[in-house]
């Protein structure tokens, strides 16, 4: 039987705090391990093996913070015992501590969150090893200013049975103060949750439902789509004097042009894609297939600029390089803050972002009286989306004809 307790060992310098250490016994053999919590003498009841809380005082915070710890860590060790016991092999003192050690390196929302991304980037899933890094990148943010006033946890790390209902409710209200909406605030809880999860289903930790009290749905986006008639504002500014402004209003001109082509698909289009006036590509996201009639309105954009030194299309990706993802991002970033100023220039009090022409492709298809099946299929949603469930597959002349009318009205 294990027998695990906390201690006190005094300073040797009067007046200072003294530290807390745990005993750890096993077959009669005890050993001890230091902890980072520190306590003045009265502050700790020896009867007990507690920290003494004092109410309304200066350190009743901290003090109850290193309270909760000591109960969190003999609580590991407890589960650890458990867990070799389990196994049915013969374990020392020593192995139990090293358990213990173990666990603190790893188990992490940070290492194991670390760990999870890694493996996605090894098996190709690059977008979805960045959502896990923004979302743990957000709550690192969070962290630095919560675990501050905490104790025995970095600032910007906690272990992943320190995980609480309060911690969460916390994280949600922090970023909803930051004027976080709320399904950014659903996007970073639900990916901390998949990550909470899959450290219960390892059995790492026990499931204590952290995210029941947060909101994790997906509720209706603002509409962003702009009417014809604004693009077409878009489409007739001279912006002959603004080289950069131009650029990114022909990048989001040819967004719309092509159906509503997220940036990433732009970015990543092969000159081989384009073949007899089609050009044909798979969504990054879904992976679907699609093929687009490549009209004369896109000709004149591209025609616009020097031929692409790299195999790329489009001049997003200008030469080849190790960090395509990076160039691809940064240009992404760089157009978005351009496209505010070419709002402004046209009017429009829409925040102006290149999904802007996703969705304003959407509306101006539904505005002409196109079916929803034919813009389902023209935009390549996939089968998890709403409108897809009514999609039977089209006649790519279909969709081109329909996007034919769209960029006749402009």
């Amino acid at each position: 039987m294990v027998s695990i307790k906390a201690k006190f060992r005094p300073s040797t310098v009067a007046g200072r705090e003294g530290s807390i250490y745990y005993q750890i016994i096993l077959n009669r053999k005890v050993r001890q391990l230091l902890t980072p919590y520190k306590v003045f003498p009265e502050e700790w009841n020896s009867n007990r093996a507690i920290v003494t809380l004092v109410l309304n005082g200066k350190r009743s915070e901290r003090l109850f913070a290193i309270r909760q710890c000591i109960l969190r860590d003999i609580e590991r060790f407890k589960r650890i015992a458990s867990k070799l016991d389990c196994d049915s092999f013969s374990y020392s003192v020593d192995d139990i501590i090293d358990e213990y050690n173990y666990y603190l390196s790893q188990y992490s929302i940070s290492s194991f969150t670390k760990s999870i991304i890694a493996r996605l980037k090894e098996s190709g899933k690059i977008r979805t090893a960045e959502t896990y890094q923004a979302a743990l990148n957000s709550f690192a943010k969070f962290l630095t200013v919560h675990i501050s006033r905490q104790a025995g946890d970095r600032k910007d790390d906690v272990m992943l049975d320190s995980i609480t209902p309060e911690l969460m409710e916390s994280y949600e209200s922090w970023l909803l103060v930051r004027g976080i909406t709320q399904n950014s605030i659903s996007f970073y809880t639900r990916i901390l949750r998949a990550v909470y999860n899959r450290a219960v289903d390892n059995d790492i930790i026990d499931n204590r439902y952290p995210f029941r009290h947060v909101y994790t749905g997906i509720g209706k986006t603002v509409k962003r789509a702009l009417p014809i008639k604004a693009i077409s504002r878009i489409k007739g500014l001279d912006l002959t004097t603004e080289p950069k402004l131009d650029y990114a209003r022909d990048m989001f001109l040819l967004s719309f042009y092509l159906r509503g082509m997220s940036f990433i698909d732009m970015a990543f289009l092969r000159k081989s894609d384009l073949s007899n006036s089609y050009l044909t590509y798979r969504r990054r996201k879904t992976g679907q297939r699609l093929t687009v009639k490549w009209t004369k309105e896109m000709q004149m954009i591209l025609d616009k600029y020097p031929i692409n030194k790299s195999d790329y299309l489009l001049p997003i990706i200008k030469s080849p390089c190790k960090n395509e993802r990076s160039v691809y991002r940064n240009t992404c970033y760089n157009i978005n803050h351009n496209l505010k100023i070419i709002a402004r220039l046209a009017g429009i009090e829409t925040r102006l972002t290149m999904y802007v022409a996703r969705h304003s492709w959407a509306s101006a298809a539904k505005t002409k009286g196109i079916p929803v099946r034919v813009i389902s299929e023209g935009m390549g949603h996939d089968s998890e989306t709403t409108t897809r469930i009514y999609l039977a597959s089209l006649d790519t002349s279909v969709v081109d004809r329909a996007n034919s009318r769209i960029l006749a009205s402009l």
